[in-house]
């Protein structure tokens, strides 16, 4: 929200100096983002002075170029070669002198320095328009009035504009404040809390304005109430369409706002002014005197201000004349052949409430973010649509002439009521932390606004104003007094009072960070990636359960991701295109689906994305590349981490996915870690393997909360290592290996780990060999060797049984 000092200042009973004012801002909850001076003509024509050409003669060594002297008002006259071809001796001109810095209409600054020009030194330059930023012209230099006193700088008499422009961060909430009124009225509020004296809003009101006649009478009907609640408009004719006065141009410039005539930039003046959007028709383009507010069949073709041709959804409220023809789309644009043009002798002024959920959507759906629709999407106060209308129109005689040429039109079939409140003092004092006396607690709320119904001992009653619909519980009322008494000036309690809680969830943290950090110390970064994707990435079958974005702000983000894959090779190509070829990633997030009933579900991961190296080269040894085995790897000391037992591997088959390997307990599927396929790789542009894993978080933890955290003594045996090498079919994984194992539940059996495979043509066709270590190990007492030979038969027994392997027993 731009806000601009000297306008502002217009309302304030008082002058309070700019600095005072942003700190006023920013205490009562309209955060000043930026403060800066604002220059109608920028440099101000600081450096400038009016000078008068003495001598003009032709420059010897150039055609288009003159020798002048000026007198500058400053002792000896200056030599100054100048282009212009207008330049002659006796004018009155502006001139430049050394070091002066001017600033061209386009263009960077420049510092005039005593140069040479065809071998001919001049000391400044005479001045064109665009020289100066005084316009764009550069058919010449300016030639200033006769009369005009040489010496005199150049500001005296241009007199720029000059002002202060805040940046006001407005939260959604505050559409009172989307005004330079509504901020003279906390303003004023605050200075009346503060400096214990009343002060109010300058009035400009227009009440006294009556129609002359009824010239133009023009009827409104609403077909569309809810949408359209209350519609006001007044018809003004014989009017003059041309450029708006200068004063009203610079207050619009200040703050950013084209001019375009005086018709329109008086609606645009009002709007900033007061926060009601207005629109001005051309009552030409009113066929047979009606104005109807209603909603075209879908499709329906309307050719907009931008010269663009909309098709209109049913739901857009549109404003027709008596043909049916739509001349605006309510509230958010007007159309191209209804608007205000300089043929325009007579006008339907328009003021009117609109149901700010309609305006959003058809503002979202049109891509047009008008100044109007973002005031009508916030809620405007719907009890001044009229004396807003007369505001505008009495301007637009003053500035436009004309007359009032129908009865001030009003409709407003269900009036609505005001908000009541209650607010309990000790309320306010819990809330707030700070004992407020009832006086001051009166006082903020009439200067706000709000009217006192009722007065108890404990209570009060209070009529909200309809300028805050968003107030309307006692939590509402107690900012706004919070506010006004200053944010800043809360008091700091002595003592905490808090009720004690129970975490329910606590652990879901606590097993986040404990993952992280040991992640992290396997040398994975952690990244975060964009929950919304391209739908492009995903076939149809994967965008069955999506969940779609209705307002996508890009086309590339137009679905919440419904897998989590996508989302980190994008990360992964970002950082190979950038020549960081080792990689190894992890991301907490969430997908989304939706069963399509209106119900959406969200499922925690943990992922982990890995490519090239897992440890660096160096001179004597060359770097260790990542593979499935150690991602594996990483998912079993992670299972260590959390304990969990009696997990299973098995290969399956997934999308996008080669060589993947799934761990389960029991029917429920805890982690997948796959390569990634080469399509899919190529879809990102990446020509490196990449390895995945994708951990069910919420599985994970449903496991994790189940399981008992038990202690036991370490234990005083040493363990016992029995290697056993083993023929099996080539094509067998060594996970089939560890459930045969784990079936025979041998409670002395710590560990079973695979260190060496051989592949040779002298195992016969299609074998290879596998040698496995096994850990042993009682804590109680030392294994006997017929213990362990009796567990180890037990094993290869097992193992010839159900894999038809080859004990080799050399």
């Amino acid at each position: 929200m731009t806000i601009s000092y000297n306008w502002l200042s217009e309302y304030l009973p008082i002058k309070v100096d700019p600095e005072r004012l942003s700190r006023i801002l920013t205490s009562i909850g309209l955060e000043v983002e930026s403060l800066e001076a604002y220059e109608e003509v920028k440099g101000g024509l600081q450096g400038l002075v009016i000078g008068e050409v003495l001598t003009c003669e032709k420059h010897p060594n150039a055609d288009k170029l003159s020798i002048t002297t000026v007198d500058t008002g400053n002792g000896s006259p200056l030599q100054i070669v100048c282009g212009a071809p207008n330049v002659a001796a006796g004018q009155k001109v502006i001139v430049a002198p050394v070091g002066t810095t001017i600033y061209p209409f386009k263009g960077e600054p420049i510092t005039m320095k005593i140069a040479k020009i065809r071998s001919v030194e001049s000391h400044g330059m005479i001045c064109a328009a665009d020289e100066v930023g005084l316009g764009e012209d550069h058919a010449g230099i300016i030639i200033l009035p006769a009369d005009s006193k040489t010496g005199t700088p150049v500001s005296e008499l241009f007199k720029p504009y000059t002002d202060w422009i805040y940046e006001i961060g407005l939260t959604p909430n505050r559409m009172d404040a989307m005004s330079h009124l509504g901020v003279a009225r906390d303003v004023c509020a605050y200075l009346s809390h503060h400096d214990k004296k009343d002060f109010r809003v300058k009035s400009i009101n227009a009440n006294g304005l009556k129609p002359t006649g009824t010239l133009l009478p023009i009827s409104v009907t609403i077909e569309n109430a809810n949408a359209c609640q209350r519609y006001s408009g007044v018809s003004i004719s014989n009017i003059t369409v041309k450029e708006s006065p200068k004063w009203l141009q610079q207050k619009l410039k200040s703050i950013g706002q084209r001019p375009i005539n005086n018709i329109v930039d008086i609606t645009n003046f009002i709007l900033h002014e007061t926060g009601q959007p207005l629109h001005a028709f051309d009552a030409a383009a009113i066929t047979t005197q009606q104005v109807v507010v209603k909603n075209l069949p879908e499709g329906s073709v309307f050719v907009t201000l931008d010269e663009k041709e909309r098709k209109l959804a049913a739901e857009d409220l549109i404003i027709c004349n008596g043909s049916n023809e739509a001349m605006c789309i309510a509230g958010v644009f007007g159309g191209l052949h209804s608007g205000v043009s300089n043929t325009t002798t007579s006008i339907f002024l328009e003021s009117a409430w609109f149901n700010p959920i309609d305006i959003r959507k058809t503002s979202f759906r049109h891509g047009l973010r008008t100044d109007a629709a973002t005031r009508f999407e916030k809620n405007t106060d719907i009890s001044n649509t009229v004396n807003v209308l007369k505001r505008a129109a009495a301007m637009i005689i003053e500035i436009a002439g004309g007359q009032i040429a129908s009865e001030i039109i009003d409709i407003y079939p269900s009036p609505a009521n005001k908000t009541q409140v209650t607010v309990k003092y000790h309320y306010l004092k819990k809330l707030s932390g700070k004992n407020y006396h009832p006086d001051a607690v009166k006082g903020i709320l009439s200067n706000l606004g709000f009217v006192i119904m009722r007065e108890g001992l404990d209570d009060i009653l209070l009529e909200v104003p309809y300028s805050k619909p968003d107030i309307s519980l006692p939590a509402d009322v107690v900012e706004e007094i919070m506010r006004i008494d200053g944010l800043d000036n809360i008091e700091i309690p002595s003592s905490i009072t808090i009720s004690p809680s129970i975490e329910q969830f606590g652990y879901k943290h606590i097993w986040k960070e404990k993952t992280a950090n040991y992640l992290s110390g396997l040398g994975f970064n952690e990244i975060f990636t964009n929950s919304i994707t391209n739908a492009a990435y995903f076939d149809e079958a994967d965008l069955v359960q999506a969940v779609k974005l209705l307002n996508n702000l890009s086309a590339d983000h137009n679905i919440m991701r419904p897998f989590m894959l996508e989302t980190g090779l994008e990360a992964v190509s970002y950082n190979l295109n950038r020549k960081n070829n080792d990689i190894r990633f992890y991301e907490f997030g969430k997908t989304y689906s939706t069963s399509g009933s209106g119900k959406y579900e969200e499922t925690d991961h943990l992922c982990l994305y890995m490519t090239g190296n897992i440890s660096a080269g160096s001179w004597k040894s060359k770097g260790v590349a990542g593979d499935l085995y150690y991602l594996k790897g990483v998912i079993n000391s992670l299972q260590q981490l959390m304990g969990l037992s009696g997990t299973e591997w098995k290969t399956t088959t997934q999308p996008k996915l080669s060589n993947a390997l799934q761990l389960s307990k029991g029917n429920t599927v805890l982690v997948t870690i796959a390569e990634v396929s080469q399509s899919e790789l190529k879809r990102f542009d990446i020509k490196q393997t990449v390895y995945y894993a994708d951990i069910d978080w919420e599985n994970v933890l449903s496991i994790v909360k189940s399981n008992t955290l038990k202690f036991r003594e370490l234990p005083k045996q040493l363990p016992v290592y029995r290697d056993l090498a083993m023929i099996v079919p080539s094509g067998l994984a060594f996970a089939e290996v560890e459930n045969t194992v784990k079936k025979l539940r041998l409670d002395k059996l710590q560990e079973v780990k695979l260190f060496d495979i051989f592949e040779s043509e002298k195992l016969g066709k299609d074998k290879k060999s596998l040698a496995v270590n096994f850990t042993f190990l009682d804590p109680e007492k030392t294994l006997t060797d017929k213990e362990i030979d009796s567990m180890m038969n037990k094993l290869m027994s097992s193992l010839e049984k159900d894999l038809q392997a080859e004990i080799r027993k050399q």
